[in-house]
């Protein structure tokens, strides 16, 4: 496939997705939301998906006036924007049947804030930061971000987060629970390819399981829950890796997971 504002490629079980507009700091088009939705269309051979940013950014935010053919500046344009490429690219991120890691290279500003917070695993590297800039520029947090700011840090956080827009570092995104390691800059393709490895050799079923399980525990109630945990335990228990999980068990070996 060719794409002209991402990086894709499938190696050993690893799908990578590199934002790819360096000179904008990899401000997020919608063309580049159409070619990260192809690109989630295709990983059929992957068991684990790497997000990052090309050069010295993740994402320094949506960037809606980038083809001059394609104008949604106003109202209008913004709301039609989220309805139509932003909110299904990250509902799409969201049910994923693999696990997802966003390697946070620079800024991750507005949308680039929430779709590098959609990683199961976010790895910060120590120049990465994370920013609601929304407020200052008198707009409002998207891309799920008043949704999945308060559960990651809590309601106060996340309003400080929004209403002063000021930048979240590495470090205290750690601090705060948001992320799941912040590491030297020049460690963090090292510390993602560890990562992703351990994950595309793990059981792709139950990640899938476990993914669709967190995220019903956040939208129901304790008894949805449940269910779902049965439901889900019901289809890793049928895999041939949870067979190969109990023989490795036994036999008191490490278990070599197929992914199915």
């Amino acid at each position: 496939m060719d794409f002209e504002t991402i990086k894709f490629a499938i190696e050993e079980g690893v799908a990578t997705i590199t934002l790819n507009r360096p000179e904008r700091l990899n401000a997020c088009s919608l063309e580049m939301a159409d070619e990260m939705l192809r690109a989630l269309d295709h990983l059929d051979d992957a068991r684990v998906l790497v997000i990052t940013g090309e050069g010295r950014a993740f994402c320094s935010g949506a960037d809606l006036a980038a083809r001059g053919d394609r104008p949604v500046n106003g109202a209008q344009g913004s709301y039609m924007a989220l309805t139509e490429k932003y909110n299904p690219l990250m509902m799409k991120l969201a049910r994923l049947d693999l696990p997802v890691i966003c390697a946070v290279n620079g800024p991750a500003a507005g949308i680039g804030c929430s779709i590098a917070l959609a990683g199961d695993f976010v790895i910060a590297g120590a120049s990465a930061y994370f920013f609601q800039a929304f407020v200052n520029i008198g707009l409002v947090p998207d891309g799920g971000a008043s949704w999945m700011l308060p559960r990651l840090v809590g309601k106060a956080r996340a309003t400080e987060m929004m209403m002063l827009g000021e930048k979240i570092g590495a470090d205290k995104a750690l601090e705060w629970g948001m992320i799941y390691k912040a590491v030297a800059d020049e460690s963090l393709a090292a510390e993602t390819e560890t990562l992703a490895a351990r994950l595309a050799n793990g059981p792709t079923v139950s990640y899938a399981t476990m993914r669709k399980n967190i995220l019903t525990a956040l939208e129901n109630s304790y008894a949805q829950a449940l269910q779902a945990e049965a439901e889900g335990q019901r289809i890793a228990a049928s895999t041939e890796d949870a067979r190969e999980g109990g023989m490795a068990f036994l036999g008191k070996r490490k278990p070599a997971f197929k992914g199915r």
